[in-house]
């Protein structure tokens, strides 16, 4: 589907084909993953048990939660929220239940009974997320990458050897989690610095009116022309003694103490990258110092945050070699902005109902190799509702 998309799905994506739709209402995005089965393709039925098989694709879709009202248009008008192999009901109401993470679960409950008329089950947000993290990473080939020099190289996940690892979620703000095991984590950090700082303040100076728009600004821009260097305190030297080059950041914004401009002087591009700059530098520290901390040897980032954009995950990953001398990387997922609804999506299996998505759904019937063609990365500075899917088959009992 075309970016931006907002109407009708293809004809082969019609209710029946569609099940297990599940969101995660973040305070600055929703993100949305739903199951569609292969048009015209059996379920593969196993007579020596009572397990089936079902082969179709994973959607994922993103909307502003400032614009809920777009994504409840959406969900209603392609009956999102309707289909499927089996509805699940909420045995008190009567009402179709859909699965839902995040503050917004909570906040907009009422919004979403009224005008889909389901009921929420509202599903633990870090479990969620953790869920979501350990799916993709046993499940999807080629998910976690790296990032250095302008240069993206994917790694190898060794399933026996995952555990433990720092999840760190960039949404408007950030949570630092310690994942120990399948369901076993503790939330061992955060900080309220994240992406809706990043969009808040870009907001205040730059007067963008999306967040895709403060990215696309930014890549114009130059950090330097507002950013205090080592190299401006020492005279263009470095200061060796102490390990910091001269394009080593002193400040972040520090040139504007003395400089001796106005605010609408500064062009808006090198605010939005000063920005950005000094946003990821910071999360990039404090994540490998919490890494540090508890002994933990990979760092996953996530979250809508990062959108696959060079500069942040060049700067995510400068900081995190820096400040580990080189011994840590940062390692990023492709599908980073939808762990949540994934482990919402995921949670179907639980309380035994006869519905239920197998929880050995990666290990079994993984998600296959991306085909040639297939959107799995997601482009520089994207449109913000855009829309992408994942072929998969889908162990249900």
């Amino acid at each position: 589907m075309d970016a931006g998309f907002h109407g009708k799905l293809d004809a082969d994506q019609s209710e029946s084909q569609i099940s297990h739709l599940a969101l995660d209402i973040g305070g600055t995005l929703i993100k949305l993953v739903y199951f569609s089965r292969n048009k015209g393709r059996p379920i593969d039925e196993n007579k020596n048990s009572k397990n089936s098989v079902i082969e179709g694709r994973l959607h994922f879709a993103k909307f502003e939660t400032s614009k809920i009202n777009d994504c409840l248009e959406f969900i209603l008008s392609n009956k999102l929220h309707l289909g499927g192999f089996r509805h699940h009901v909420d045995p008190a109401s009567d009402k179709i239940l859909i699965k839902a993470t995040g503050g917004g679960a909570y906040r907009f409950a009422d919004l979403i009974k009224e005008k889909l008329g389901v009921s929420i089950e509202k599903e633990e947000e870090m479990e969620c997320l953790v869920a979501g993290a350990n799916f993709l990473l046993k499940a999807v080939h080629q998910e976690a990458y790296t990032y250095m020099d302008g240069r993206k190289e994917f790694v190898h996940i060794d399933h026996n050897d995952l555990y433990p690892y720092l999840l760190v979620n960039i949404g408007s703000g950030v949570s630092m989690i310690k994942v120990d095991d399948d369901g076993k984590f503790e939330r061992i950090s955060g900080t309220s610095v994240g992406g809706g700082t990043f969009w808040g303040l870009g907001r205040l100076l730059t007067k963008c009116k999306s967040f895709d728009e403060l990215l696309k600004l930014s890549h114009q821009g130059n950090n330097r022309v507002i950013d205090m260097l080592v190299g401006d305190i020492y005279g263009g030297l470095d200061y060796s003694k102490i390990g910091l080059s001269s394009t080593t950041i002193a400040s972040s914004f520090g040139k504007a103490i003395s400089d001796n401009r106005e605010l609408e002087e500064y062009k808006p591009e090198d605010i939005a990258r000063s920005l950005l700059r000094m946003i990821s530098n910071n999360i990039g520290q404090i994540a490998y110092l919490n890494a540090l901390q508890f002994g933990l040897k990979r760092i996953f980032f996530g979250g809508f945050f990062i959108r696959s954009h060079a500069f942040t995950l060049d700067t995510i990953s400068v900081a995190v070699n820096f400040w580990s001398k080189g011994e840590a990387k940062a390692m990023f997922l492709n599908h980073e902005g939808f762990l949540g609804a994934l482990g919402a999506f995921m949670s179907y299996k639980k309380r035994g109902r006869d519905d239920s998505i197998s929880p050995q759904l990666g290990q079994r019937y993984p998600v296959c190799t991306p085909r040639v063609g297939d959107k799995i990365c997601y482009p520089l500075n994207e449109d913000l509702n855009d829309f992408d899917s994942l072929e998969c088959s889908v162990y249900v009992a």
